[in-house]
């Protein structure tokens, strides 16, 4: 339902690494002009038959170029591949680590840090900036980015709907008939992934963890893969996972390891590093209490695999590494 949040997150994947280390697209745009409309963006004026105006998430009224082909959009560019297009620079954050889950579309994108310094993005001579928050141009950045090129704000919100994001990213980009095609397939594969589910396990609960070194985070059940797991395809949400996740924001709570053992969860999705165990900074016999684990249905994912992340192509691989773990075994 929302995105992940982009500081909390980035923040989290740097603490996750230090933990581990010393302890978490540009295709040719085609399509017609945009009409005026009361949603956002909406267009202004039509500067030439070519040329936009739009009006971002935070009013302002930015000239969209016809056909833009150095597009810098960090933190969207599961949007943007969604959409067949291929950014100029793509999102990384310390020791650049990217997006994993995107590499077999972005592999030979160069990386640009989250924090998007001004010099770095002007190196990249983009004809667009595609800003996924607010919180990205605060104070007086927007100015700055804008001086560049224009800078197009898609959400005012630490964590937006990434259905809406899409959809405001391919209209954006003259690309609204893609992003429906996008989202009605999505759609499409949760209707058939929950029938599988239903079939095969009838309602169940999970529940999705990360572990990293000795700390471990539960998803939240209206974010990131929770989002998928309870609201696409309707496994029940555990007590545990409600009570670390109530009143947070981020996509990620912390979980205290006691907890785990009452993590009354039929399927358990564990995302730790590559050659790592979750016995390895958890005591086996919490481990061997929790009662997925006990039944043999607790599932270990890559930190590379799209589980910490969100939208389209990030959520359709998620349902398939349920359907694998839950119906095909």
């Amino acid at each position: 339902m929302q995105r992940r949040t982009k500081t909390t997150v980035a923040g989290t994947l740097i603490l996750s690494m230090a933990l581990l280390t010393s302890a978490c697209s540009s295709a040719a745009t085609t399509g017609s002009n945009t009409n005026e409309s009361s949603s956002t963006p909406a267009a202004t004026q039509t500067e030439t038959a070519s040329e936009r105006t739009l009006k971002d998430s935070m009013g302002h009224e930015v000239k969209i170029p016809a056909n833009p082909q150095r597009i810098i959009a960090s933190y969207l560019e599961d949007p943007l591949v969604a959409l067949g297009v291929t950014p100029a620079a793509q999102w990384s954050i310390k020791g650049g680590s990217v997006q994993d889950y995107l590499q077999d579309k972005l592999a030979n994108v160069p990386t640009i840090s989250s924090d998007l310094p001004f010099e770095a993005v002007a190196s990249f001579t983009p004809d667009l900036l595609l800003m996924d928050s607010a919180e990205m141009v605060e104070g007086d950045k927007y100015n700055q980015y804008s001086a560049i090129a224009p800078t197009y704000v898609v959400g005012n919100a630490e964590n937006n709907d990434w259905r809406e994001e899409l959809k405001t990213v391919g209209e954006v980009l003259n690309k609204s008939t893609e992003a429906d095609k996008v989202l009605s397939d999505y759609d499409a594969k949760v209707a058939d992934a929950k029938t599988q589910i239903q079939q095969k396990v009838g309602t169940k609960s999970a529940a999705a963890i990360w572990i990293s070194g000795k700390s471990v985070f539960v998803v939240n059940p209206k974010l990131s893969s929770g989002d998928v797991m309870y609201n696409d395809l309707g496994f029940t949400v555990p007590d545990v996972v409600t009570q670390a996740s109530e009143g947070k924001t981020a996509n990620w709570s912390s979980l205290a390891l006691e907890s785990l053992s009452t993590l009354d969860a039929d399927y358990l999705f564990v995302i730790i590093q590559d050659g790592a165990k979750p016995d390895d900074g958890i005591s086996s016999s919490v481990w061997n209490s929790i009662p997925a684990v006990k039944a043999g249905h607790a599932y270990t994912l890559s930190m590379k695999s799209s589980w910490l992340y969100t939208g389209a192509v990030a959520n359709s691989m998620i349902i398939d590494d349920i359907l694998k773990n839950v119906v095909s075994q």
